[in-house]
């Protein structure tokens, strides 16, 4: 094509998302509409104790038991344990268990009626061995021992010397402060089948995060190559960090049976309530903190005691943890800090990654404090924020330098003139003052999240992502970064044309298959965008290059100058692969003893501000007006960008006011189903007024942008305790914010100025 007769296309930065269709319509495959040729039906025999000694695994006698496969931990060809962090959890209890809920069995028909027998008929006989232990303090103290001490991980992040601070300190205090567990209540339960194909592959397919973390706990549990086993992920409806570590558990259990049936496909789909009862929670927090400020509202002390409940097994809680310390003392200038962050083992089922991992136990407890900091000080709780922001140049508490990115003033200044936030204040005021029914507040929360792996985590990982052209120009995203319902297609479509310069048509995803897609890691950590988006936009850089040097491609081209090229290429040198690798930003490197230096490539900033009502006869909440500004460099989709913020603040309101878990006396979730469990739904939500600053020009995603998924879960529920705190003057110190708590918390507070 001539460049005279070139067309310019110009990407429309709102794309209708490529999945919308197909999941719009109903035919999207999820893991349950998979057909398979005469599959067995599995499911799973569970300890009942909360801890102990499995003594026996006895099948009744008078049960008819022909066209069973049953699994236990002696058919484990490979290593009895669940590949993570450490390999600690089994796969299958041989001998000792640690919580309720721990896999002891598998079982599968063909009938799903008769495997329902068959678990039934499964008598296992359990002794306990020892106290167990659900409270995380009582943990830290009890001579009982889960692990040596009852403590998995232990960080500590220092900067200066506390003693300074309190020496300069005119003002302190104190207080402690706790999160729940909650669930991730992904759309899809939790579901994997396995098979063996005529090829003696384990091909294993399912609802998941992580593609390449089940094939290495397939590697670990059947003892086979990684070569002879294919994992794919399906359309997968939804995860939030649930999907990350437990699909190997489901697919390690699926292909132990698929093995033992001599290669049949094995389909293990959760119902809903095992789903709840025995997957991983956000993890529960206790957060001991005091704070220090001079007589000029400025921070002098930051001392913090961070501890979360693992649960059973270490899982991902070291991870966890370091989020949570890191982001603990907020984005707040501080000369003297001390965070010393505890992951502790409990007799729950093993908590582990949720939306936010770590961060918002943390922050809730920050912000909180900063309100009962500003009353001590007589100051606007904007305006002690406002003196205490980090700025560029200032440090983090890690110690490494504030970048040009920082945007925390500003982000504030725009968040308290879109909540009109001085005026609701003072009329909230004049509406509580004046005898109502309910009482009205305004609360805010300014933090920041940190994108990508912490510390050398992506160095480590050393994630590829790469583009295969075809012979007619269009292009194949090969990554195995999974879309989970975030819109990622949509967005790593929109990143490989802008940089080919192709339209949005001509490029798309490639399955999300282990033989097919390089190891690109998990779809966790804010990192999707932000760190695989730019090796994807590396490795079109290295396509463009290739078919400049090797098939004539023109400096200026067209779509269809591409399109020649590609071909010219496959005719003359055969298939057009490029894989690109992650680079790491320049600069120092993480110092994991000491806990410093930059524990992420790039922060995004946010400031969110909430208006609530209480009604003062039933103590309910009601989030009447939300705000949320957030600096997150360059939004690639912006309607997909507000939806992920939508979607997170949604979360964090169910996290502030209605989702807790009831604990059974076996330490597993009692209100298993969604009649008891609560999340909100859109008739519970308020105006949710999303705000975008897209100021970072050097962020080292595609295009400047930043990590953005994790971020919005973590200012919502701070924001809402602190605007609660304002109507009913009293100190909020735990969520959820449930009617019989403020009942309790409103009473005190009566008696205490009778």
């Amino acid at each position: 094509m001539s460049h005279a007769t070139m067309t310019q296309y110009r990407q429309d930065p709102a794309p209708v998302r490529i999945d919308a269709q197909e999941k719009t319509n109903g035919t999207a495959h999820y893991v349950d509409d998979i057909p398979c040729t005469d599959p067995l039906y599995a499911a799973t025999v569970r300890t009942r104790l909360p801890g102990g000694r499995l003594r026996a695994l006895r099948r009744r006698a008078d049960f008819d038991w022909d066209g069973f496969v049953v699994v236990t931990a002696d058919d484990i060809p490979g290593e009895n344990a669940l590949k993570m962090i450490q390999h600690d959890q089994p796969l299958l209890v041989a001998d000792r268990f640690r919580h309720a809920g721990e896999p002891v069995a598998l079982l599968a028909h063909s009938d799903p009626a008769r495997l329902a027998a068959g678990i039934a008929a499964i008598e296992l006989d359990e002794t306990i061995d020892q106290p167990p232990l659900f409270d995380l303090d009582e943990a830290l103290h009890s001579s009982t021992q889960i692990v040596p001490g009852n403590v998995f991980t232990e960080y500590r992040l220092h900067k200066g010397a506390l003693a300074n601070g309190e020496a300069a300190a005119s003002v302190l205090i104190e207080g402690v402060f706790h999160t729940p567990a909650q669930e991730q209540l992904y759309i899809e339960p939790q579901g994997m089948i396995a098979q063996v194909l005529p090829n003696g592959v384990l091909r294993v397919i399912g609802s998941m995060q992580c593609p390449y973390y089940v094939l290495d706990a397939l590697v670990v549990a059947t003892g086979l190559s990684a070569e002879r086993i294919q994992v794919v992920q399906t359309t997968t409806g939804g995860g939030f960090g649930g999907k990350e570590d437990y699909p190997s558990m489901i697919a390690c259990h699926a292909a132990l049976l698929a093995l033992k049936a001599g290669g049949r496909p094995v389909k293990l789909i959760y119902e809903r309530g095992e789903d709840l009862r025995v997957t991983p929670k956000r993890h529960p927090s206790r957060t001991r903190i005091r704070l220090g400020a001079d007589t000029d509202g400025r921070l002098t002390l930051i001392d913090i005691d961070f501890a979360l409940d693992g649960g059973a097994y270490l899982t991902l809680s070291p991870v966890v943890l370091s989020r949570g310390v890191i982001h603990a003392p907020g984005p707040y200038r501080c000369d003297n800090i001390s965070v010393h962050g505890r992951a502790v083992a409990t007799n729950h089922p093993p908590n582990g990654a949720f939306r936010g991992f770590g961060a918002p136990q943390s922050i809730f407890a920050m912000e909180a404090a900063m309100d009962r900091l500003a009353d001590a000080l007589g100051l606007d709780p904007a305006e002690l924020r406002r003196r205490n922001l980090l700025e560029t140049g200032d440090t983090f508490p890690t110690g490494n330098r504030v970048g040009d990115d920082a945007a925390m003033q500003a982000v504030l200044v725009q968040a308290l003139r879109e909540s009109d936030y001085s005026a609701r204040r003072a009329a909230h005021d004049a509406w509580n003052r004046a005898g109502h029914g309910t009482r009205r507040g305004i609360g805010l929360a300014t933090f920041a999240h940190g994108s990508g792996f912490t510390g050398n985590g992506e160095v480590n990982l050393r994630s590829r992502a790469g583009l295969r052209a075809l012979p007619d120009g269009r292009v194949e995203i090969l990554a195995s970064t999974a879309e989970i319902g975030q819109g990622m297609a949509t967005t790593f479509a929109q990143i490989a044309a802008a940089a080919l310069k192709l339209p949005l048509a001509q490029v798309r995803m490639a399955p999300t298959d282990t033989r097919q897609v390089p190891n690109s890691g998990p779809t966790v950590a804010s990192r999707t965008c932000m760190v695989v988006g730019r090796i994807v936009q590396d490795a079109a850089a290295q396509l463009i290059a290739r078919l400049q040097r090797d098939a004539g491609l023109p400096a200026d081209y067209a779509p269809g100058d591409f399109a020649h090229a590609c071909r010219r290429h496959h005719e003359t040198h055969g298939p057009l692969v490029e894989i690109a690798q992650y680079k790491a930003p320049p600069g120092d490197a993480w110092d994991e003893a000491t806990f410093t230096g930059p524990a992420y490539a790039a922060y995004a900033w946010a400031a969110y501000v909430a208006d609530v009502e209480v009604d003062l006869a039933t103590l309910e909440t009601r989030v009447t007006d939300f705000v949320a500004v957030q600096e997150i460099g360059r939004a690639i989709h912006p309607v997909i960008a507000q939806g992920q913020i939508e979607g997170g603040v949604a979360q964090g309101i169910g996290y502030a006011l209605y989702e807790d878990i009831a604990w059974g006396e076996d330490g597993v979730m009692a209100n298993d189903r969604l009649t008891n469990y609560i999340i909100p739904t859109s008739a519970d939500l308020p105006p949710l007024r999303v705000y975008f600053q897209e100021t970072a020009t050097d962020a080292p995603g595609p295009q400047s942008a930043k990590g953005l998924g994790e971020l919005p879960i973590d200012g919502p529920a701070p924001a809402i305790a602190n605007a609660v705190r304002h109507a009913l003057g009293v100190d909020v110190d735990r969520l959820p914010l449930f009617p019989e708590y403020l009942l309790d918390l409103f009473d005190n507070h009566k008696k205490d100025v009778a």
